[in-house]
């Protein structure tokens, strides 16, 4: 498993309703709730930010493709929007895309164009089987597994291990499942050690330089 951000995209929020901040890769912006739901609108709303992803996605899949084949087609825009209706107890969500082309195009250019915006990567994901996974960092005393070297010592809880898979399939030189010593310390640098357990959101990894650990 490898995740598709290099850097997780991080949120946070105050007392002040509902404003988040949210922080990407290259800075961060506020995401909000409109005032009828009692926001102060100052950002987009969690339903505008789905939107915007599916539509930016779209365009920019429609940009590829076209300067790929060469053709002359300076401007798309497009329009999302959702609604969902409940039937037999089931609640379908419907997303409809309205593109249009700003600049001539062809009826054999414009169903490739359209079969090619139907399959960009987040329709793929919003489609498929999406699975969303929900982890909370958890403080407190558990059971601690310690592994050392001469520069660092890794604690372990294994009762807070919820999902190892990000630990050995991102640092296999280290976290190895299939052996009795999960952890080895020697496997990679303490500094690439210190950044990949600082990754775990579940508390169920800490290290100490060895100058620190007693």
């Amino acid at each position: 498993m490898k995740y598709k951000m290099e850097k997780p995209v991080h949120g946070t929020i105050g007392t002040d309703k509902y404003q988040c901040i949210i922080e990407w890769r290259n800075g961060k912006f506020i995401a909000d709730e409109p005032a009828s739901v009692g926001g102060k609108d100052a950002g987009p709303d969690p339903y505008t930010l789905l939107l915007s992803s599916l539509a930016s996605c779209k365009l920019i899949t429609l940009r590829m493709y076209i300067d790929r084949k060469g053709w002359e087609i300076d401007r798309i825009a497009i329009s999302t929007n959702m609604y969902q209706e409940t039937k037999n107890e089931l609640t379908n969500t419907i997303i409809d895309c309205d593109i249009l082309f700003l600049s001539p195009v062809s009826d054999e250019q414009k169903m490739q164009l359209l079969e090619i915006a139907k399959n960009c990567p987040v329709s793929k994901i919003l489609q498929g089987d999406l699975k969303v996974r929900v982890f909370a960092f958890r403080n407190g005393d558990a059971k601690t597994i310690k592994y050392t070297n001469g520069q660092i010592t890794v604690l372990w809880k294994p009762e807070l291990c919820q999902h190892s898979t990000r630990c050995w399939s991102q640092l296999p030189q280290v976290f190895k499942p299939a052996l009795r010593k999960w952890i080895d310390p020697d496997g990679a640098s303490a500094e690439r050690i210190e950044q990949q357990i600082t990754l775990c959101p579940s508390g169920a990894l800490g290290f100490l330089k060895n100058d620190q650990s007693g």
